[in-house]
């Protein structure tokens, strides 16, 4: 499916340099489909691959490291940001359009990656039959470190745009909203994994809990695929945070900083789960006109998974256990794809299982379903 491109991008790599002491970096990649082409409506799994392929031909144990790790990851990747439309059961785009791809590191072993990647940039993306020229590729979020970031002057309030669709795990479930406490367990979490300065994480979520106000927020909701396998329920919008000023807040002044020093990090790191296939974009200030349309067939899709899931579930329940729900998200996620046309081959290839696995778990699947006609 991913094809390795040896020939180098027209891009230009002279405005690509950081300091060799960066922690944290964004890139915007600019990207134009060769003509127009279809894609299908999980091609955030091949980006994903993509990228772990360009770190694999530089350094295959560090691939494998950002691939298993089951701490939080040390990168993020967005979806496709440019003009898209359903069409029958894939994601059409055009030549025409120059479509936006975002990539950012979160520690200094995959900034220093990145430095050395930018000046050898492969000319494509290649996802199965649509091939993407990197027409060109530009810093988005300034290269820093997390030191910088807790320095740096504090504004008034905290900001956050929520481009993509976002969601918490929360109690074994998906939860679509954004409290301050779910916001700030996100960034707390990769911050202690990345930073070298740990903060004691429910001392300050019960901080938050108390001393954090939410000014406005306007977000709505929309059922969207979840990286590999399932689908969610996120959220899109924004919201503005501020401090209180009660004696609780003020006695902490400690607290405050990272308040301020995790709301810079939003950009950088993402909010919430599955930020390395699209999911929890965010950026800072307020905008009412920031949310990209999702394809109706990828709605489609992720309501199907999810109807299936909740299905299997059912009919395991005397199994119960995260077990059983792991495997009704499987179930789930090939049945529906297959519904949608495509091959076990390439399911196989996508969820990293054994294609007769696969086959088996597709014949289960319709066998269970049976059971409910």
């Amino acid at each position: 499916m991913l094809r390795r491109t040896r020939k180098k991008s027209s891009s230009s790599s002279s405005n690509l340099k950081w300091s060799s002491k960066t922690e944290l970096v964004g890139l915007e990649l600019e990207l134009i489909p060769e003509k127009d082409s279809y894609l299908y409506p999980q091609y955030t799994i091949g980006l994903h691959a993509w990228f772990l392929n360009q770190v694999r031909q530089v350094d295959s144990e560090f691939s494998t490291y950002l691939h298993d790790a089951e701490s939080e990851k040390p990168f993020t990747i967005s979806a496709l940001n440019g003009e898209m439309i359903s069409s029958g059961r894939q994601i059409q785009v055009f030549a025409s359009n120059k479509y936006r791809w975002y990539l950012t590191a979160l520690s200094h072993p995959v900034q220093k990656w990145m430095a050395e990647w930018v000046k050898k940039m492969p000319s494509t993306i290649d996802l199965r039959t649509v091939k993407l020229k990197i027409n060109a590729c530009n810093i988005v979020h300034a290269p820093t470190t997390y030191a910088q970031l807790l320095n740096s002057e504090n504004s008034k309030n905290v900001i956050l745009q929520f481009i993509s669709p976002t969601s918490f795990r929360r109690k074994g479930h998906h939860f679509p909203l954004p409290l301050p406490t779910n916001i700030f367990h996100s960034y707390l979490r990769r911050w202690n994994n990345f930073s070298g300065m740990t903060f004691e994480q429910d001392d300050f979520l019960a901080w938050v809990d108390e001393s954090v106000l939410v000014n406005r927020c306007q977000i709505s909701t929309d059922k969207v695929l979840a990286g590999k396998k399932g689908a969610v329920t996120g959220f899109t919008g924004a919201i503005e945070l501020s401090l209180s000023l009660s004696k609780e807040s003020a006695k902490n002044p400690e607290y405050q900083q990272l308040f301020y020093a995790l709301g810079r990090l939003a950009p950088y790191c993402g909010t919430g789960h599955k930020t390395t296939f699209g999911l929890g974009q965010t950026r800072l200030g307020w905008s009412s006109l920031i949310v990209q349309d999702i394809p109706e067939v990828e709605n489609l899709l992720a309501k199907r998974i999810e109807d299936l899931t909740e299905i299997f579930k059912a009919q395991r329940k005397r199994t119960g256990g995260e077990r059983a729900s792991e495997i009704a998200s499987k179930w789930a996620t090939i049945l529906a794809r297959r519904e949608m046309g495509e091959s076990l081959q390439v399911i196989a290839q996508d969820l990293e299982m054994p294609y007769e696995t696969v086959k088996t778990y597709v014949k289960l699947a319709r066998r269970e379903l049976k059971k409910q006609e």
